[in-house]
């Protein structure tokens, strides 16, 4: 995508949020004239205050065209992410930084050493329970790949810490083209 492609999204996350907290409701607006906003494409908005985790959330699958999907991811992570308090005014808001990662689609695979650390992320599923982490879990926190998965799998998933292991288990990688204000 084109630079002011990510400053237009990033523009529109933040403006969902600061529409959500006037009026507890998202915000609903034309159609943007430009085909690449009216994919339907995967998306994740993560949320960051002072460097550190404030909120993220996404969809693995594409649902909504690119730019209805910024606004819900968006909404979801200033309000819906049950790791953190819900954002509470305006003023929080300005000194919360947005980043968005825009998924590729899914491949799965069947040999968990084929990840490629900071560039590919992680869905992995086993039964009913699935986690995931974006490409640059790895690189912020600096782990191996089994840290990696076996974070993945026990503190995302609620599976066993070496499940990644399991012939049974389904992994799935991808890319994201990420961006975030400031760059």
């Amino acid at each position: 995508m084109k630079p002011e492609e990510h400053k237009y999204l990033l523009n529109l996350a933040r403006e969902s949020i600061k529409y959500y907290l006037q009026n507890r409701s998202e915000m609903i607006i034309d159609a943007p004239d430009n085909p690449e906003l009216l994919k339907d494409r995967a998306v994740f908005v993560t949320l960051n205050f002072n460097g550190n985790l404030r909120g993220c959330i996404g969809h693995m699958q594409a649902r909504l065209p690119l730019y209805q999907a910024v606004i819900k991811m968006a909404v979801g992570a200033a309000f819906e992410d049950p790791r953190f308090p819900s954002v509470q005014n305006e003023k929080e808001l300005e000194d919360i930084d947005i980043e968005i990662s825009i998924l590729s689609p899914m491949k799965r695979i069947y040999d968990f050493k084929k990840i490629r650390l900071g560039i590919d992320g992680v869905w992995i599923k086993k039964g009913f329970r699935s986690g995931v982490f974006l490409p640059q879990v790895a690189t912020e926190t600096g782990w191996d790949l089994d840290t990696f998965l076996g974070n993945l799998c026990s503190h995302k998933a609620g599976l066993p810490y070496d499940a990644y292991k399991d012939h049974d288990t389904e992994i799935y990688i991808y890319q994201v083209e990420k961006f975030m204000e400031g760059e």
